[in-house]
């Protein structure tokens, strides 16, 4: 049905070089002529005890909730709490506008309220509010946002620059046909994806099972040659003598392996993170030392490859310099992450590492990674709450360093499979994420005639609007700034 999809027959010139023809019957208007932004705050005056719903910067992504609102009283909100939404209101992000963050509320049974760092949008009388919703969501409205935004760290954008926004304003009777359809196709591509998140959800389980019983002991790994000679590593059950380790999570292990705390095994130090962040001149595009941010780190595997940022020689004597080889851990952000260093790179306070610790460290990675470690600490990810104190007295098994050796040869060969399956699914989301973007700005914009198309459609149910899995790409984007003790 989407393929069948044709431009409308007769167009007209918006007189916008950005946004080129539009469909002949459809108004061009500023958005403050379609809307009221902002209509209704909380006053100072509001009674303390006065409850709502809040919805900070975090909360939301394009088109749904990234989790749940919290219910706060007026007394214990923070200062920022004060745009007030009603049912059919459509928020936008106004300050870092890059996160691009939109939500139509489709309906209030409890006052909900939103941080300053929205606007809010209330649709006139003869507007399908959702209709509202995709425009706010669609390239050319974000893109304008953006240009209009104001400053580099925190880049926002005024109520009256926002106002002046060009908006393609559809007939009423067309915006419910462009609802119609956008919503049972966005729904497709939201199964589609969900569906693939499962499915990574289902190989990531099965990695951890397979190095939980690699770095445990409860499997032997052991080194084959075949009729060549090549040397090759299997894993099969341990018939090794074996001894409580005192540890539930870790169960008897080999004899003679050793149970060792952290910090027993190297000095647990945090990163350092020069500030004020936003301070240009602790950046250059061709530092020697990149810059490692939590969203770094959340895009990478194993390995520490590539950052979007580097650092001066000023910042780099405000941070901590690691080199190539050096392990560290996330403590903000995707809590618990371990990752692996491939080149020069800053850790800010964020991250620990270890800049004693002799062993293997990718053997180290594997065990943090198998993520029983931290049982009785919280919930691996951004729930889990980790300083160099309790890094410090996480206790690990340890073999001895030829046989860390053997299971990280194992651990590497077996897992690549299941690394490049997650990689390809982790791309389809990412093209399906592409092709919902490209097709919501083709309709609101007029390229794509949907009206027959939304006339033929059946009925189906709708998705929730807050996502039923964890994704760890979609990190809190203060993550990195507000990691300091």
């Amino acid at each position: 049905m989407i393929a069948d999809l044709k431009p409308y027959a007769e167009y007209k010139d918006s007189g916008l070089p950005w946004l080129g023809q539009v469909p002949g019957h459809w108004e061009v208007q500023r958005l403050k002529n379609w809307v009221t932004i902002n209509r209704h705050t909380l006053g100072e005056d509001t009674p303390a005890d006065y409850e709502f719903d809040y919805l900070d910067i975090g909360a939301v992504t394009t088109g749904r909730l990234a989790k749940h609102p919290v219910r706060l009283r007026f007394a214990d909100a923070p200062s920022r709490a004060r745009r007030v939404l009603q049912s059919g209101d459509t928020i936008v992000s106004t300050v870092r506008t890059y996160l691009k963050a939109v939500l139509t509320v489709n309906e209030c049974s409890q006052p909900l309220v939103a941080s300053t760092g929205f606007a809010v949008l209330s649709p006139r009388a003869d507007t399908t509010p959702r209709c509202l919703g995709y425009v706010a969501q669609s390239d050319a409205f974000t893109n304008q946002v953006t240009a209009e935004s104001v400053g580099i760290a925190y880049p926002a954008i005024s109520e009256t620059r926002l106002g002046n926004i060009a908006v393609t304003l559809p007939p009423p009777d067309e915006q419910a046909a462009i609802v119609r359809f956008l919503d049972w196709a966005n729904g497709r591509l939201e199964r589609a994806i969900r569906a693939k998140r499962k499915v990574i959800a289902l190989l990531g389980e099965q990695k951890q099972a397979i190095i939980h019983r690699a770095v445990t002991g409860k499997d032997e790994v052991r080194m084959m040659k075949d009729e060549n000679g090549n040397s090759s590593f299997i894993l099969q059950p341990s018939s090794l003598p074996r001894k409580p380790s005192g540890i539930p999570w870790l169960g008897d292990i080999p004899q003679h392996w050793e149970v060792r705390r952290m910090k027993s095994l190297s000095l647990v130090k945090r990163g350092a993170s020069p500030r004020p962040i936003a301070d240009m001149r602790y950046f250059d595009e061709s530092g020697e030392y990149a810059w490692v941010r939590i969203k770094d780190v959340t895009a990478s595997n194993r390995y520490l490859e590539t950052t979007t940022e580097r650092l001066s020689e000023l910042g780099k004597s405000r941070s901590v310099p690691l080199e190539p080889g050096a392990i560290f851990l996330s403590i903000a952000g995707s809590v618990g992450k371990p990752i692996i260093s491939k080149i020069k790179c800053c850790i800010h306070d964020g991250f620990v590492y270890f800049p004693q610790f002799r062993g293997n460290a990718e053997f180290l990675l594997y065990v943090f990674s198998s993520g029983r470690v931290y049982d009785g600490l919280g919930k691996l990810g951004t729930q889990l709450n980790l300083n160099t104190e309790t890094v410090g007295s996480i206790r690990v098994p340890l073999p001895e360093v030829a046989e860390q050796e053997h299971i990280v040869a194992f651990l590497n060969r077996e897992l690549s499979t299941f690394e490049v399956a997650i990689s390809r699914l982790n791309r389809e989301i990412e093209l399906l994420r592409e092709y919902r973007t490209r097709l919501v700005a083709d309709v609101v914009t007029g390229k794509l005639d949907v009206r027959a198309a939304a006339a033929r459609l059946p009925d189906e149910a709708p998705l929730d609007s807050i996502e039923d899995d964890t994704d760890l790409s979609d990190e809190p984007d203060n993550a990195d700034d507000e990691a300091s003790p």
